[in-house]
């Protein structure tokens, strides 16, 4: 039809019927979330997971860069997608949610994949540039405060290599970037990213309805 198709929660269904299982253990945090945390909606899909797995897989990526854990489900996800070598930096501020995060990457035993930085992301990520670490990254993915999205993307776009993927969640933000009446700082944020992203010459983008809205961009 040429059309992408309004999901419905059946076709939802549908779909996570006919894609790869979800796996024990990020079934288990993402049920955990869901019972110690007033902001289970801050977590990935599970079918975003899978599809960000598939992504590092496909692009045969060992080093990831996140910006937002929460409660360490993408990283989980993405720890259990990388090789035996991989390695992830992970920035986030929250000790509480971390805590949580660190617990089952340890019990899924990819703990050692993962450096976690626990300071505001723009100070990690100049120190990773300053540090010499630009175009080393395979993958980066952000999903964080809103405000600081395009500081965000300005650095972890430096610290991929050519052909790297960085992926920005909620760029649908519950629809309200398309909602006139909503002018909120956080929704003027990811309305900026999503303009600058579309024009940036620096990559080749695609916005997709998974989730909350994911951009992919692929670093030229």
């Amino acid at each position: 039809m040429g059309e992408t198709l309004t999901l419905s929660a059946e076709l939802r269904d549908y779909a996570l019927q006919h894609s790869s299982d979800e796996t024990p253990i990020l079934a288990k945090l993402r049920e955990e979330t869901r019972r110690a945390t007033s902001l289970p909606q801050m977590q990935i899909s599970p079918e975003q997971g899978l599809f960000m797995q598939v992504l590092a897989r496909a692009l045969g990526a060992k080093r990831y860069l996140e910006v937002g854990v929460f409660t360490g489900y993408s990283a989980l996800a993405m720890a259990l997608a990388l090789p035996e070598d991989g390695h992830i930096v992970a920035c986030d501020i929250s000790d509480e949610w971390t805590k949580i995060a660190r617990r089952y990457w340890a019990e899924a035993k990819v703990a050692h994949k993962i450096d976690l930085f626990l300071a505001p992301a723009t100070e990690t990520l100049d120190k990773l540039l300053d540090g010499g670490h630009a175009g080393t990254f395979d993958m980066a993915f952000i999903d964080a405060d809103k405000e600081n999205y395009h500081a965000y993307y300005e650095r972890a776009l430096s610290l991929l290599r050519p052909g790297g993927l960085l992926l920005i969640d909620n760029t649908f933000w519950q629809g309200k970037v398309i909602d006139p009446a909503v002018e909120d700082a956080a929704t003027r944020a990811i309305r900026k990213i999503n303009k600058t992203v579309a024009r940036d010459v620096r990559v080749r983008a695609v916005m997709t309805p998974i989730g909350d809205g994911l951009t992919l961009a692929a670093k030229l």
